[in-house]
């Protein structure tokens, strides 16, 4: 069976230096400047009221209690929801008891979320300008450059990810082009911000978007929910579990496994 030719393609061997070494060192200094301008944005955390808190650790263990109750026996598991549900309907871990049925509160007008609303648009604006001024410089000064090729076969799947810039059809898939440089080192230096700035480090866009996916929910929900409602909610929720337990004839079972 015949091989297909070898495509061989002729380039200036300055271009390694001149475009791929420049775009990683930048990509790596605007990384360090936006983990220290994240730092000097970053506002002091502010203490939470004792009730605001127990309003909100009090819905999150009926939460935990709903979610994990086939862990616990049913006499433990209905002593705690008579506790918790008795709580919930009688209002006993609300913050303000007196507020009855009135509308919640304006997010908008609680100092604490406009807070989080703001340092959440720094950080965005923080990735979203480093990352436009780039691309246009890029786009300016290295668009249509082939500056290396892969030391490994690829598909031609992967030609679309790595020819970005290069309108041609014919082309090993593994050339690679200078704006697809730019995309590998966003997700690919994370570990050299690991090791320059710590792990826990503010350089790294991948990094940062995977933390916001995996950030634990509010238990209380949004701004502008009604604590009463949810605490009523899931009284209801919890009021209704049939409940069985995994430690139910665990020994028999374990002895029939051992026999």
């Amino acid at each position: 069976m015949a091989q297909p030719p070898v495509q061989t393609l002729y380039r200036d061997p300055q271009l390694f230096y001149w475009i791929l070494t420049p775009i990683t060192i930048v990509m790596v200094l605007t990384g360090v400047l936006r983990h220290y301008a994240s730092v000097l944005m970053a506002m002091a955390p502010k203490k939470l009221e004792a009730k605001a808190m127990r309003e909100q650790r009090s819905l999150a263990r009926g939460v935990a209690l709903r979610s994990n109750y086939h862990v616990l026996s049913r006499q433990s598991f209905e002593a705690k929801r008579d506790v918790l549900v008795a709580g919930y309907e009688n209002g006993d871990y609300l913050k303000d008891k007196n507020r009855g049925d009135q509308p919640p509160p304006n997010p908008l007008s609680d100092p604490s979320q406009m807070d989080g609303m703001m340092g959440m648009m720094k950080n965005n604006m923080a990735m979203i300008i480093p990352n436009t001024l780039i691309m246009s410089w890029i786009n300016a000064f290295f668009s249509g450059y082939v500056i290396m090729k892969l030391p490994f076969p690829i598909t031609i799947k992967f030609k679309s990810m790595l020819q970005a810039g290069v309108q041609t059809k014919d082309m090993d898939p593994r050339w690679m082009s200078s704006i697809s440089w730019y995309f590998l080192c966003i997700f690919g230096l994370q570990f050299v911000y690991v090791f320059l700035l710590g792990s826990e480090n503010a350089a790294s866009q991948l990094a940062q978007q995977m933390q916001a996916q995996q950030m634990p929910i509010n238990p209380m929900g949004g701004p502008g929910q009604d604590p009463d409602k949810q605490f009523k909610a899931e009284a209801e929720n919890l009021s209704v579990i049939d409940h069985y337990s995994v430690l139910d004839e665990v020994e028999d079972r374990l002895l029939a496994r051992l026999g």
